[in-house]
């Protein structure tokens, strides 16, 4: 009777474990569209330190030449999340498009010197007003750079109408210098720095360092559909990226950070070693956004309230 009762024990705890896979929620699949800046370090260390799939998320990370087309990708269901910059983002949800925030990547901060004017060798281009009538390179019209270099001419007293702006991807930026296509580009690095290092171009202005300290520069969006339908994935991501952001914040971590941020946006080593990380900023607030709704009002870019309250998924 005892060996009949523990083969029935066995037989029951086999049948046990063999249901168990099957009854494992699947990990939910998200693709992530990103650009070529370090200001995604922070999902890029999520992904290589496993703080995705600890979280049951099988995170693909796609790369998007230009930022600006990463809201149409979301509404097209190309990607789950993207992170668009916070004008892109506005603009998108300006022009009727129904997305939020899920996280957010990097932070302003005045000792970035990672971005900035970097005018064609030549040019004679040095200050605001020297721009005046040239053709300006920027990586996505309506984006971060774009809007910053336009509130950077206003406050030197330079009317950004009377300056040609083109899009123009990053890649493409060191080419256009040397053909002479445009007379300067707002660039970042490693792209400018090696556009410098050629002697296609100079930087003429670090405009960068006069934004106000710890705003987003990049925010990560979704389709609010998509949030309200996977809210546990949403929480999920937000939690990982702070683990990422919270890993690039200790010292020790610096060369496993840069090594990741190498594998996605292709570093040599020797631009991975000295290239400027932008800290982190994983939680974006209400104030953070206020702040660009504000610069944008200003340039005139938005034809419609903005309730930015309603934009933050908690």
């Amino acid at each position: 009777m005892m060996k009949r009762r523990s083969l029935l024990s066995a037989l029951g705890a086999a049948g046990l474990g063999a249901a168990l896979p099957a009854r494992a929620q699947a990990a939910t699949r998200i693709v992530f569209g990103y650009t070529a800046v370090t200001d995604f370090a922070s999902v890029f260390v999520a992904a290589e330190e496993g703080y995705f799939k600890k979280r049951n998320l099988d995170v693909e990370l796609k790369f998007i030449p230009l930022n600006s087309t990463i809201p149409a990708a979301l509404q097209s269901d190309s990607l789950q999340i993207g992170g668009p910059t916070p004008s892109v983002f506005l603009q998108a949800v300006d022009g009727g498009l129904d997305l939020v925030v899920v996280s957010g990547g990097g932070l302003t901060s005045k000792t970035i010197t990672g971005f900035g004017l970097v005018a064609r060798a030549g040019s004679g281009i040095k200050t605001a007003q020297d721009c005046v009538g040239k053709k300006i390179g920027v990586p996505g019209l309506g984006a971060f750079l774009h809007v910053t270099f336009r509130a950077y001419l206003k406050d030197n007293g330079v009317d950004y109408r009377k300056v040609n702006f083109v899009e123009a991807a990053f890649p493409q930026h060191g080419d256009l210098l040397r053909g002479g296509s445009v007379d300067a580009v707002v660039s970042a690095d490693p792209f400018m720095s090696r556009i410098t290092d050629s002697g296609a171009g100079y930087v003429a202005s670090y405009y960068s360092t006069f934004l106000p300290e710890g705003n987003q520069t990049i925010v990560h969006a979704a389709k609010r559909e998509w949030a309200q339908q996977n809210p546990a994935a949403a929480r999920g991501f937000r939690e990982a990226v702070q683990e990422g952001a919270a890993f690039m914040q200790q010292p020790r971590n610096d060369a496993r950070v840069r090594a990741s941020i190498g594998k996605f946006i292709k570093l040599p080593p020797e631009v991975l070693a000295k290239v400027q990380i932008s800290p982190p900023g994983a939680v974006v607030s209400e104030k953070q956004l206020a702040y660009w709704v504000g610069l944008m009002k200003e340039q005139e870019m938005l034809r419609t309230p903005i309730e930015v309250a309603k934009l933050v998924v908690k």
